[in-house]
């Protein structure tokens, strides 16, 4: 039987701890037994998850009996690993463990240095400082899971979900993935990735900044078909000058903040109305429904029907 460990480590995510255990725990082999062997391992004899404490039955030594390992998230990772969780998770590296992380837990799989060198990801809120902290590792914020093969990473702690019933299905088909997916209530492939989740906020600009005028004027007239020689006046200078002060105060051009703000538009009516996506490109001032579905795929990582499907309110 294929054996799971889930190491707890101090300050572990509850739910990224959880999610794992329930979806290998799930798994059924066409003849009704049990895919999976779960066990929860840990460095020490109880583990603070926050709102309770937890006792975890197998120690390290589990991890060199694995055949998949699972880094849940943990608050505040430690950088530095400590040296035997490091040792742990490197010696069972080399012995061609399958080792994936759940959301932050990509930082405890980066601090190993397993991750040198390969595409990762993690919750897109975390993605710039985990850059920033593992310059070797290239962070992809816009999918949901990355499968390098023996090393695997997950966006948000929902999307451990998703990568649970990936590696389900490369392990034991699609038959067995999709009963597990019926008992998790989740679609065996969800469409887009997590760039769907981002919330694409205004870019922040200081307070009484001199541009703070003309963003409001900007998301308030973002359904017409504005030009940059148009913001270009209203901004009362040239447009060589505007887009230099523009991306000063805003790190973008005028152009793209205007494109940014038609889509945040189309995300509200999207959610909110029950418009065609004719009606809603118009409305946010793109030349086309086909331009609006280009554009907001590009931004959102996801087509406009899917969107709603996914997020239209009272749904």
């Amino acid at each position: 039987m294929h054996t799971v460990a889930v190491l707890a480590l101090d300050r572990v995510i509850p739910f990224d701890l959880s999610a794992p255990i329930d979806a290998f725990g799930w798994a059924r082999l066409p003849d009704g037994r049990e895919a999976y062997r779960v066990r929860v391992c840990s460095d020490q004899e109880e583990v603070n998850a926050g709102a309770y404490t937890i006792r975890a039955p197998y120690g390290l030594e589990a991890l060199a009996e694995a055949d998949t390992i699972i880094l849940p998230g943990v608050e505040d990772p430690p950088d530095p690993l400590p040296p035997h969780v490091t040792e742990a998770l490197r010696g069972a590296a080399a012995e061609g463990t399958r080792i994936a992380s759940v959301c932050v837990g990509a930082y405890l799989f980066a601090a190993t240095g397993l991750l040198d060198g390969l595409r990762a990801t993690t919750h897109w809120i975390a993605a710039p400082d985990l850059a920033a902290r593992y310059p070797k590792v290239t962070v992809d914020p816009n999918v949901l899971y990355v499968d390098n093969g023996q090393f695997l990473t997950s966006a948000g702690a929902a999307a451990a979900l998703d990568m649970c019933l990936h590696m389900i299905r490369k392990d034991h088909g699609s038959a067995v993935a999709a009963h597990a997916a019926r008992m998790s209530v989740m679609p065996l492939e969800r469409e887009g990735g997590q760039a769907q989740f981002i919330v694409h906020d205004r870019p922040p600009v200081p307070s009484g900044a001199a541009f703070e005028p003309l963003l409001s004027w900007l998301e308030d007239n973002c359904d017409k078909n504005l030009t940059l020689d148009d913001i270009a006046d209203r901004a009362g200078m040239s447009t060589r000058t505007l887009n230099r002060r523009f991306r000063e105060q805003t790190g973008t051009t005028p152009l793209q903040w205007l494109h940014r703000a038609r889509v945040r538009r189309a995300q509200y009516l999207l959610e909110a109305t029950s418009s065609s996506v004719e009606r809603i490109a118009g409305q946010c001032g793109f030349g086309s429904p086909t331009a609006f579905r280009e554009r907001f795929r590009r931004v959102v990582g996801t087509s406009p029907q899917s969107y709603r499907r996914a997020f239209r309110q009272g749904v």
